[in-house]
């Protein structure tokens, strides 16, 4: 039982991981505007991270027209991946 939950731990942080770098991804592609959201790749992209990037959406105001709501959805997953990354490595 102990290896099946040091396994489903070490996935959970390495898909965590993962879904960071896609999110950080998407926060640099809207610094550039001549990029069309609706042709692929980018539509996947936005269909993978814009609903969780959305929950956070609103929280913080706006500083000098940046939203800086992500660095919230950014932070949870952080946290989230240390918790699991400390499960699977004890």
């Amino acid at each position: 039982m102990d290896v099946l939950i040091l396994t489903v731990c070490k996935g959970v942080a390495g898909f965590l991981k993962f879904y960071i770098v896609m999110l950080t991804l998407r926060v640099y592609l809207t610094w550039f505007p001549n990029i069309n959201f609706y042709s692929q790749p980018f539509d996947t992209l936005g269909r993978m991270t814009d609903p969780y990037l959305r929950l956070f959406r609103g929280i913080l105001p706006p500083l000098l027209g940046f939203d800086l709501s992500p660095l919230l959805g950014f932070s949870l997953l952080t946290f989230l991946v240390d918790v699991f990354s400390s499960i699977s490595v004890a």
